[in-house]
């Protein structure tokens, strides 16, 4: 897999991070913008400034030729410019791709180190194909509409996931990666004996990769001063500086992205606390080797309650929808 260019929406902070500079830097409002170009709705460009719609390359043009931005910044913007509306080219990078799995996708395109604290669910790059379809399935309870049954689709969303997965072994700048796993996220709940036994082998054979390192949390080990993480979280840095760092909360229902540097900050430094509580990388890979042995011996564990395999009897109809990356 070659290295995938920068995603439209990471393309598309960028402008709007350009854009709201460069209206500051000419001392102008908003509203003040929005007369001279003469467009009609006052929230176009908050839309555009955010990040949060496709850029029209005239629009931007409209507003570069305003700011008085010529020359080499003027190519730069342009090219971010169409980069951020084409979503077809960067897709092309992946052999398939879902609506659920493309928010992840866009922000892994481009970086150049992510990390990863996870309490209770392996990470989406890491996981083995039978656990994604187990995550998949398991969620199937919580979709927004009741009435939909998109189990069919969870075979295109298993290979969705597996293609986000190259991103760790393209032979071009593959990021650097490194996750702190807890040792619950392992353990009897997370499924059937077997597909433990493959995460876990998928995981010793993937913190072989010289980009790769993993690190398993032990269940009864102190984090710094008695800390007690209140979430999992990923923390994405990108190749090109001026793209801006990004911190990930995955929720039930929505996720929570922020750029302020503040914030990525402080969950920067409880990366490091939790880096330092956990097991070394050699450590980590002897765990895993010893924990999939003993998967592969002895009765397995019956589970209590109803049999995870049946489908529930009746749907929760909770709003939003499950974004389990």
């Amino acid at each position: 897999m070659p290295a995938p260019q920068p995603s439209p929406i990471l393309r598309r902070r960028r402008l709007g991070a350009e854009l709201r500079k460069l209206r500051e830097s000419a001392r102008l409002t908003g509203d003040q913008v929005i007369e001279a170009v003469g467009w009609a709705s006052a929230s176009k460009l908050s839309r555009l400034e955010n990040g949060r719609s496709r850029p029209d390359l005239r629009d931007v043009l409209d507003l570069l030729d305003l700011y008085k931005v010529t020359g080499d910044r003027r190519e730069e913007l342009t090219a971010i410019t169409n980069e951020a509306g084409d979503i077809r080219a960067w897709l092309r990078s992946y052999a398939t791709m879902t609506p659920r799995q493309r928010g992840y996708a866009e922000l892994e395109a481009g970086c150049a180190e992510i990390l990863e604290y996870s309490p209770v669910i392996v990470p989406g790059l890491l996981q083995s194909k039978a656990y994604v379809k187990l995550r998949i399935l398991s969620s199937r309870q919580l979709v927004n509409d009741p009435d939909q049954d998109d189990t069919e689709d969870a075979d295109t969303e298993v290979k969705a996931r597996l293609a986000r997965q190259s991103l760790l072994t393209r032979e071009v700048e593959p990021p650097r990666y490194s996750a702190v796993i807890e040792e619950a996220a392992l353990g009897d709940r997370a499924g059937p004996r077997e597909v433990l036994r493959t995460q876990l082998l998928q995981l010793r054979k993937l913190a072989g990769l010289p980009n790769v390192t993993i690190q398993v949390l032990p269940t009864e080990q102190t984090i710094a001063d008695w800390y007690l993480p209140h979430t999992g979280f990923s923390l994405y840095r990108f190749a090109e500086p001026e793209d801006p760092e990004t911190l990930a909360i995955e929720g039930l229902a929505t996720n929570l992205m922020v750029t302020d540097q503040k914030e990525i900050s402080t969950y920067s430094m409880v990366f490091e606390w939790l880096q330092d509580a956990a097991l070394g990388p050699e450590e980590t890979i002897t765990w895993l080797t010893e924990r999939a042995e003993q998967r592969s011996s002895g009765p397995a564990r019956k589970p209590a309650g109803r049999d995870p395999g049946m489908p529930p009897t009746q749907r929760s109809r909770r709003s939003g929808r499950l974004t389990e990356q």
